[in-house]
């Protein structure tokens, strides 16, 4: 396999004429997310079975040869663990390659393993071991070193050895077309998309506020999301949890009380202390019925608990009749939430679905029964 590092546009466009015939392209990307909101790609490692190679975007102002490539129809763009190389096209192209093929989530279905890395994947699959020296590169700095180069050469390298194995796999089980509605949702921008609404649930400590402390915790966050969007910072350089969390317990109302909150800059004050006491003020003011909730938390009573174990008995009888690690398919904690009611889970999603969720809901509907025929455990519609 030829290598090449590719840092000056007419090589760019070469190496994507040569590529544009191949049925499926190895794709994977370095970045740097440290110090900026958005991830700074530093390289795009691209190949086929004939060429692996670096592609140097710090170098190369116009990436359209590689937009091109990653719209052709007729290519299958082939990742591992694609999500944040996903966000990167996003936010460089507003748009995602398509179709798309992720060897993590194919590696599930084949029961090798539920979000295996790709070390791992490559030992499984290739019985190689990769080199994992570089793993700490600052990938922003040039020049880069061959043993730099190797290593995320090695990313599409042996990626572009194991897909057409793993596509062999899929196909002698039968297995390929359970992952359509999986890679249908992986080329969603929707998914990648940042909600300023909805992050104040992952602030650190959110579960210890509850009523209307939820309503200004949401407020300030979607405020210092779209504040951190703009500066591109990350969220925690702009205010960090701690003090969003202070905000909504002590709801300061006048710029003094705002600025005796625990490391609170004078900075920040002086430049957003009305708009945060706008913003707490007005989260206050909203109705009861309009203030954001927490999951709540049920304890299982003691039936509950029974049926839980049923499901289990269920998830480990659907993976015996395909093969595949029951805790690929769900885990006892999706379980629980399922029996208390709740449907917004992986289990109930792609390949899970039609192959467990499906059978772990008519249990629960009162459509089947889990019954002993010949000395072994089944599950009987009834």
């Amino acid at each position: 396999m030829q290598s090449l590092f590719i840092d000056t546009s007419d090589d760019l466009k070469q190496l994507c004429e040569r590529l544009q015939d191949s049925p499926f392209l190895a794709v994977d990307t370095e970045f740097v997310r440290e110090r900026t909101y958005y991830p700074r790609l530093a390289l795009i490692q691209i190949g086929n079975e004939e060429v692996a190679a670096c592609i140097d975007p710090l170098a190369i102002d116009d990436l359209t040869p590689i937009r091109q490539l990653f719209q052709n129809p007729a290519i299958t763009k082939v990742f591992h663990a694609a999500s944040q190389d996903m966000e990167i096209f996003l936010f460089l192209f507003n748009e995602l390659p398509t179709p798309s093929f992720d060897t993590q989530i194919a590696a599930a279905v084949l029961g090798i393993g539920e979000q295996i890395g790709y070390a791992n994947l490559v030992k499984e699959v290739l019985n190689v071991d990769l080199d994992k020296s570089q793993t700490r590169t600052d990938w922003l700095q040039r020049p880069l070193a061959a043993k730099q180069i190797r290593y995320a050469e090695d990313d599409v390298r042996y990626l572009t050895q194991m897909y057409p194995l793993i596509i062999k796999q899929l196909e002698q089980l039968d297995r390929l077309h359970w992952l359509d509605e999986d890679f249908n949702t992986l080329t969603d921008a929707r998914r990648y998309r940042p909600d300023p609404d909805k992050i104040w649930r992952k602030v650190k400590g959110v579960n210890r506020l509850k009523g209307v402390q939820l309503a200004i915790l949401q407020a300030v966050a979607r405020w210092r999301e779209e504040l951190a969007m703009k500066l591109d910072r990350p969220r925690r350089r702009v205010i960090g949890d701690e003090l969003l969390l202070d905000m909504a317990r002590l709801k300061p109302n006048n710029l003094n009380a705002l600025s005796k909150l625990r490391g609170i800059s004078p900075s920040i004050v002086e430049r957003h202390g009305e708009t945060l006491l706008a913003l707490i003020t007005a989260a206050q003011q909203r109705p009861r019925d309009q203030w954001p909730a927490l999951p709540s938390f049920v304890r299982l009573s003691a039936a509950q608990d029974a049926q839980v174990d049923a499901l289990n008995a269920i998830v480990k009888l659907c993976a015996s009749r395909y093969n595949i690690n029951a805790t690929n398919l769900v885990s006892r904690k999706e379980l629980e939430k399922l029996v208390v009611g709740e449907r917004d889970l992986p289990v109930l999603q792609g390949w899970r679905k039609h192959h467990g969720g499906e059978h772990l809901l008519a249990f629960l509907e009162g459509k089947s029964s889990l019954q002993v025929v010949d000395k072994a455990l089944n599950l009987s519609p009834l």
